[in-house]
């Protein structure tokens, strides 16, 4: 017969991100989660099948704390988008070595579909239907995870603006100022304002928007 189980899956995905946030997403495997709970890795394939598996209890577990609750009817559709943004950002940004884990879980993560849903119902209260739909829900998810890893993995505040900003001004004077200027932009700036120039695109493609 086999052992009853004793742990829960917040348990297993609670052990999997201590993994994650002190050691990254390269360090993540079945035998580094089984270390952390004290068992065998034989012991942890009781529990689940396969890494796989277990990505997906992370981002669950993660993205469960994200409010996917309708914002506030009364604000125009882009305000509403950008709370449904800084919601996910406030959250993943906790957890940035997760940010890479979304897009394969994204059509199993409940927690990600019910955003996206959300945000589906902005979208399509400010007209979006049909193929510009699809983009503007792509192009926002791909905007929080491409800025999220951009903010963390190279964030303006770290060595590659300094590097950028002391490259020879008469090979690359465009990229020698433009890092100078990157100095003095935070990321909560760096971050709505790319959102900013996105939802103003994306207006651009509905009639009335």
């Amino acid at each position: 017969m086999p052992r009853p189980r004793s742990l829960s899956h917040d348990q297993l995905a609670a052990a999997a991100l201590a993994v994650l946030d002190r050691d990254g997403l390269a360090a993540l495997s079945m035998r580094a989660v089984a270390k952390e709970l004290g068992m065998s890795t034989m012991a942890l394939y009781r529990y689940v099948r396969d890494r796989d598996e277990l990505e997906l209890l992370v981002v669950e577990f993660v993205l469960a704390a994200v409010d996917t609750g309708a914002p506030d009817a009364g604000l125009p559709w882009r305000e509403r988008i950008e709370v449904l943004v800084r919601r996910m950002r406030d959250t993943l940004g906790a957890h940035p070595s997760v940010v890479p884990l979304t897009m394969p879980h994204r059509h199993h993560s409940l927690a990600l579909l019910r955003w996206s849903e959300t945000v589906l119902t902005v979208l399509t209260g400010a007209g979006f239907d049909g193929e510009r739909r699809v983009i503007a829900l792509r192009s926002l998810i791909a905007y929080v995870n491409g800025a999220l890893q951009l903010e963390h993995l190279g964030a303006l505040s770290g060595a590659g603006t300094a590097a950028i900003s002391a490259l020879p001004p008469e090979d690359f004077p465009l990229m020698a100022a433009t890092g100078r200027s990157a100095r003095q932009v935070d990321p909560e700036r760096e971050f709505f304002g790319g959102l900013a120039v996105l939802l103003r695109g994306l207006a651009d493609r509905v009639p009335d928007a």
